[in-house]
């Protein structure tokens, strides 16, 4: 892996990992779309990419999360299995999706996601 190739991807990684700890959304928001524009990856390997950095982004986030109370463990574990079971399905659909769909998509969820944050914005 080229030199600047490595520091893109530490630059993302702390964007992704400061913004997913803040908002929760660090693979997708910052590290999908970043993957694609600076790093040139196709749709569907930004996608897969950013799946597999969640895993220990998430755990370190929860650790701290969780020390501070913050964690309703109840809510995790009835939305954990459902997740689960229908991102192995997800997984499957990303194999049979072209990469002008899937990102079509991820746009529309986006802007749908965001606009309502900024127009209804409930805190």
């Amino acid at each position: 892996m080229p030199f600047s190739e490595i520091l893109i991807c530490l630059g993302v990684g702390i964007l992704g990992g400061v913004i997913a700890a803040l908002c929760g959304v660090g693979g997708g928001v910052v590290m999908v779309p970043a993957f694609v524009l600076f790093l040139a990856l196709p749709q569907k390997q930004a996608v897969a990419t950013s799946l597999a950095i969640i895993i220990p982004t998430a755990l370190m986030a929860t650790t701290q999360n969780a020390r501070s109370g913050l964690v309703n463990w109840k809510i995790v574990a009835v939305t954990a299995i459902s997740a689960s079971v229908f991102a192995y399905f997800g997984s499957g659909w990303l194999k049979s999706m072209s990469n002008e769909t899937l990102t079509r998509i991820f746009g529309t969820v986006l802007v749908v996601f965001g606009l309502r944050m900024l127009l209804i914005g409930k805190a």
